[in-house]
């Protein structure tokens, strides 16, 4: 019978020797001993530790591939797992076979040294996963995206898949990617304007910048759902915060109000992060010695802390009365920036911080006007060293004060006819929340640089790899 591959994670984890195991993986390192022995290390990408192999020199056919077992070559090891006599490991293989699936030229392959910049690691993105950071990176990723579905499913939402074509701009702001079939070179044209009537879908469409709209269709009929996909913002900016392809989180649940909202919100970045520090340790010890030796405790903090509840109002006082010199200037009705959101969250209150009640004017048409018809149900998680993580709202479910307020925002009310019907048949207070897939990901691992935390970064003139 075909022996299977044993994955390394699980052969370091079980901790115990066998006679017989099958790894396969990529060479790290590799060293020649005097006494007739090859040191290798060989590494598989299920965690960040490789397994070191001693392979003697007389094996069968191991004279003809040993000059191409060359960092980054690809191999097969067949042997024992035995307790090691060496230092820096607790395993080894004792190679009773070693081939070789493919080579790396020692010459041309740039993964050489053992450290690289990011920078430089970006321009070989399709290289970069073998690298320790990136593939912790991933591993890290995927367990946040795990613990995301188990999150909502353990609690009834019903996952939902919102299009990603749309004719709808949720946030209002027109930096949306165009979807079109049309000959850019000679557009149909009527009366002076592109006619879209010819296009593939005969009207404008664009790729989505959120699930949000879409997911309250199906709140205000199963209750409880979230998205979880790929968006798009046409934003020329090329900051270490922003990305033009990204991954969002939006659940949307009929019945909450904002209260109902912040609490499943501070219970959503918890589990998160205990999930991550519980199923990811050797990992997070790697992020915490090689990229951000706070990391294990800040997330620690976080998962002890109670989030600290403040008023968009109380908010702006606080940062008036600050002895810290802002670059951007504080009054009512600003928009927070990154600086201002830190600096409650460290120093005011160090620890987790949600403002909520914001100033109508500056938020979308669909969050709901408080009674004082000056601020929205709003609100905005703050996580200290990140500043925002997630922006949600309880929306706005009287279609009188909708349509005014898209009036007032500038749209159309007869583009969101069936967004307004969701009012006009059998309304309901519901609210939801959306998180920014690569930015949790990013506070998680303590990367600097959101394009590392996404397997192919999306940004302004880079869209290959």
């Amino acid at each position: 019978m075909k022996k299977k591959r044993d994955k390394i994670k699980d052969l370091l984890n079980c901790g115990e020797e066998s006679p017989e195991v099958l790894i396969k993986g990529w060479v790290r390192t590799k060293r020649d001993s005097k006494g007739g022995f090859s040191f290798l290390e060989i590494n598989d990408g299920s965690c960040v530790s490789g397994l070191q192999v001693v392979a003697a020199h007389n094996l069968p056919g191991y004279e003809a591939i040993a000059p191409r077992l060359t960092t980054g070559s690809c191999v097969f090891v067949s042997g024992a797992l035995v307790r090691s006599q060496g230092k820096g490991q607790t395993l080894e293989v004792q190679a009773a076979e070693v081939g070789l699936y493919g080579t790396a030229d020692a010459e041309k392959y740039p993964l050489q040294k053992k450290s690289h910049s990011f920078e430089f690691l970006r321009e070989i993105a399709h290289l970069r996963p073998r690298t320790n950071t990136f593939g912790a990176v991933m591993r890290v990723r995927h367990r946040l995206a795990y613990g995301i579905h188990k999150f909502f499913h353990d609690r009834g939402f019903i996952h939902l898949h919102t299009p990603i074509i749309t004719t709808s701009d949720c946030e209002g702001a027109g930096e949306m990617f165009q979807v079109t079939t049309l000959d850019l070179a000679e557009p149909p044209m009527a009366g002076g304007q592109v006619d879209y009537d010819k296009d593939f879908f005969g009207e404008r469409t664009a790729l989505t910048v959120s699930g949000q709209l879409e997911g309250e269709i199906y709140a205000l009929a199963l209750s409880d759902i979230y998205t979880f996909g790929p968006t798009f913002r046409a934003e020329n900016s090329n900051t270490s915060r922003h990305l033009a392809e990204f991954w969002m989180v939006e659940p949307e649940m009929a019945f909450y109000d904002l209260d109902d909202n912040m609490d499943l919100a501070e219970e959503f970045i918890k589990a998160l992060f205990a999930d991550v520090l519980e199923n990811c340790a050797e990992d997070m010890e790697f992020f915490n010695k090689r990229i951000d030796p706070q990391i294990l405790e800040t997330l620690r903090t976080v998962c002890e802390s109670e989030f600290e509840r403040i008023h968009y109002t109380d908010a702006i006082h606080l940062l008036e009365k600050a002895s810290e010199k802002f670059v951007y200037a504080v009054e009512w009705g600003c928009a927070l920036q990154s600086e201002h959101e830190r600096y409650l969250s460290e120093k005011v209150f160090k620890k987790p911080v949600i403002i909520f009640n914001y100033p109508e004017a500056i938020k979308s048409f669909y969050m709901k006007l408080n009674e004082d018809g000056e601020t929205v149900r709003a609100m905005d998680v703050l996580l200290p060293r990140l500043g925002e993580i997630i922006g949600g709202s309880q929306r706005e479910d009287d279609a009188i004060l909708l349509e005014r307020r898209m009036r007032a925002k500038g749209l159309d009310p007869e583009e969101y006819w069936w967004y307004l019907d969701l009012r006009r048949f059998g309304s309901a207070p519901h609210s939801g929340f959306g998180l920014g897939f690569e930015r949790l990901v990013q506070f998680v691992t303590g990367m600097e640089n959101i394009r590392d935390v996404i397997p192919f970064p999306r940004t302004p003139r880079h869209a290959r790899f």
